[in-house]
């Protein structure tokens, strides 16, 4: 029973976390089992992770799900929020990485969760949109939620007793324009946007990491992942990202997380918890060839999408779906070329003040809530494009 192979299937399979996810499992082979891979349409790549890996299931958005060239024997073709849906159900699985980016990891981690399977936790919207709602439901069916972010991985390893801990303290490197100017930032590029000193990522979370909106986004999931009030959470910029995060006891005591930035090591910890294995290495950590670690204060003034977090977070309901929600496309009108990087935050925090909060929301009035912020984001992009 001790050798048992871990049944796991990815959702996101062919994005950067699902991708660096699968070699770690291919030099940690004899510890999985996968039993399915869900991508989106890069169709090519699922299918070269499919002969790779032999999975029971592949689900994809492709629209002839039941095409079977190019597919490895033996498969199963499942397509859309259907087949995700279905792979969740899935009671096989002894956990389940949801990888993917955006809303559509909601319901599939909500349908794994009721069926008892834990999670190994890489989708923001998931806790931003419904944390109150996805942590009590873990708590209910008993399941275990495993962050991936680094930041949010490093606290989960540092914490012992949660009861004697007093303070969250999450790191952020300041992406590429933290020694800019705002005038900078103003004028900035994609390019520059996409520039990050040191983390490889997907091109959202990384004009995310620009503005400095993936801490608050991460500010908020901390909240619901470790049940921390907003005034116990605080963020520190630290260029190096060797200290992924760090944690304040109540006698004064803080205890940090450090490591190379490398996401196979928070990936590894995630689906192999509570046991830790020799796997993917950069290389082994030396303190000397770290030589200084820098910390400084957030200038808000810079990064003002820290504070319109907080503001969201604390004011709770449907708050954060809409700042989620706008956010986001004004990140992909900014890739597009439809608008400047600063733009972001204006555009998001207009939609953010106009919004009328719904507290409590049910996971209907929360998808409601995003596409309506959506259409007017939209409509608010076109006065700024």
């Amino acid at each position: 029973m001790e050798n048992k192979k871990r049944k796991i299937s990815i959702i996101g399979s062919t994005g950067s976390i699902g991708r660096q996810a699968l070699e770690v499992i291919e030099k940690l082979e004899d510890k999985f089992e996968i039993i399915a891979l869900a991508g989106g349409n890069n169709v090519e790549l699922l299918k070269k992770q499919a002969e790779k890996f032999k999975p029971e299931y592949i689900c994809s958005n492709t629209p002839s799900p039941h095409a079977r060239e190019g597919w490895s024997e033996g498969v199963t073709i499942l397509h859309g929020p259907e087949g995700l849906e279905q792979i969740c159900s899935n009671k096989e699985n002894d956990i389940i990485l949801v990888a993917c980016s955006g809303k559509i990891g909601l319901r599939p981690t909500l349908t794994a969760i009721k069926n008892g399977i834990d999670i190994a936790l890489a989708n923001k919207e998931t806790l931003v949109m419904a944390g109150d709602i996805v942590m009590n439901e873990a708590k209910k069916y008993g399941v275990n939620i495993i962050p991936v972010d680094s930041e949010h991985c490093a606290i989960h390893q540092c914490i012992k007793d949660i009861k004697q801990v007093d303070k969250l303290i999450i790191t952020a490197s300041g992406g590429p324009f933290l020694h800019k100017s705002i005038e900078d930032m103003k004028n900035a590029t994609v390019e520059q946007a996409l520039a990050h000193p040191r983390w490889n990522m997907g091109k959202k979370i990384t004009v995310d990491s620009a503005t400095l909106m993936n801490k608050g986004l991460e500010i908020i999931e901390a909240h619901h992942l470790f049940g921390f009030n907003y005034d116990d959470i605080d963020v520190v910029i630290h260029p190096q990202s060797i200290v992924h995060s760090a944690i304040e006891y109540v006698d004064g005591s803080v205890i940090a997380q450090l490591g190379l930035p490398s996401m196979h090591i928070p990936i590894q910890y995630a689906i192999t918890y509570p046991k830790r294995f020799e796997g993917i290495k950069s290389k082994s950590f030396n303190f000397a060839d770290i030589a200084r670690l820098d910390f400084e204060k957030p200038d808000y003034d810079k990064f003002p999408t820290v504070k319109l977090a907080y503001k969201m977070g604390r004011l709770g309901g449907t708050a954060t779906v809409c700042m989620n929600a706008a956010n986001e496309e004004a990140v992909f009108a900014f890739l597009d070329g439809k608008i400047k990087l600063y733009n972001i935050y204006e555009i998001t925090k207009r939609m953010c003040d106009e919004h009328d909060v719904i507290q409590n929301p049910t996971i209907d009035e929360i998808f409601t809530v995003d596409e309506l912020i959506r259409r007017k984001t939209k409509e608010c992009i076109k006065k700024f494009s």
